[in-house]
């Protein structure tokens, strides 16, 4: 599938930046993403099977090592605990890995509790508004909230646990203990999620499944984790996982498990949750989406084909007077979660 893997980072405008400062998003940091630009050396990061990861661990000189973690710990304390530096004296940045593969170019930064040795992560990126956005969108309307900051042109993006959709769907997907049913359904509802918000390009590196052991079973939840291609591309197949070549096995395992009826029931109980939380956070929905209607966020032909295949799709002609990406969004949320999910009145 022709996907625009070199899709331009568009900058934050001045109405992004105030709806991020209103809901607690922007806030001042110690460590920008260019002050990790300047590491000094670097090498492979290979997994515990011997495959290379596609990161690179870097080094920073002995100095600006230690100055660093103090900054990045201060940036972990900010994002776990609100600001509360109380307990970052116990905390270090122990490794920092970067990949140059992908269109944000990302940090991750491993955070390390020197009282015990666990440890979490988080990553530093570069500040997009496609990506913003669906993060945004992501938090308000998925299962999930998710955790990010903003500081001037850097992002701070809390790390998702789960086993990458690669990694599953070679490993784990034909074991003799999984739930396959559970998988299927589960993959139907997140292809329901992306397409409702027109969230692209969730190839199966793009996502992970959460995987929680129940009393008698296990739950999974697919949870999306990069957010670059929200609503950029102009083919509506972008926004449906299921027509991505590598879920091929997780497609046919759900046709294979799922009677069409039992698809169609997954995707109205995940359109009803999604519409839930739509007028649960309506106020905040509008906010956002009123900033992102005035936002360009995608060439005008992209716009211009989406709109007319999504009005092939959905018989309609409701989406004739979207000039926008973010207008598109807001129309498709309204055709695919019904009036009562429309933001509240300005």
């Amino acid at each position: 599938m022709d996907i625009s893997r070199k899709k331009p980072a568009y900058p934050l405008t001045p109405a992004l930046r105030e709806y991020l400062r209103d809901y607690d998003r922007d806030v001042a940091l110690p460590v920008a993403y260019a002050d990790l630009r300047r590491f000094s050396n670097s090498f492979p990061l290979i997994d515990r099977t011997g495959k290379d990861t596609l990161w690179q661990t870097i080094f920073f000189e002995g100095p600006e090592m230690q100055e660093l973690s103090a900054g990045l710990t201060e940036v972990y304390a900010q994002l776990k605990t609100a600001g509360d530096m109380s307990f970052t004296k116990h905390l270090v940045a122990d490794r920092i890995d970067y990949c140059e593969f992908g269109n944000s170019r990302p940090f991750r930064v491993r955070i390390v509790n020197r009282f015990n040795d666990n440890y979490d992560y988080f990553y530093v990126k570069q500040a997009d508004a496609s990506r913003l956005y669906g993060l945004e969108l992501e938090h308000l309307l998925s299962p999930n909230s998710i955790n990010f900051l903003v500081s001037g042109d850097t992002l701070i993006e809390e790390h998702i646990v789960g086993i990458p959709g690669d990694d599953f769907i070679a490993q784990h997907l034909t074991r003799p203990h999984l739930n396959q049913v559970r998988i299927a359904k589960e993959f139907v509802k997140f292809n329901e999620r992306c397409f409702v918000r027109l969230l692209g390009d969730m190839r199966a590196y793009n996502y992970v499944i959460a995987v929680t052991p129940d009393f008698e079973d296990e739950q999974y939840r697919v949870r999306a984790i990069d957010f670059d291609q929200q609503s950029y591309e102009g083919r509506r197949s972008m926004y449906l996982p299921r027509a991505f070549k590598d879920n091929a096995p997780v497609v046919e395992m759900c046709a294979h498990l799922l009677k069409p009826e039992t698809v169609r029931q997954y995707q109205t109980e995940e359109r009803a949750l999604m519409a839930g939380r739509a007028r649960a956070e309506r106020h905040r929905l509008k906010a956002l989406l009123d900033v992102m209607r005035a936002h360009d966020l995608a060439p005008a032909e992209k716009v211009e084909q989406l709109k007319a295949e999504l009005n092939r799709y959905h018989h309609t002609t409701a989406f004739d007077a979207c000039d926008s990406m973010g207008d598109l969004v807001r129309q498709h949320l309204w055709v695919m979660l019904g009036p009562s999910a429309r933001p509240a009145a300005g």
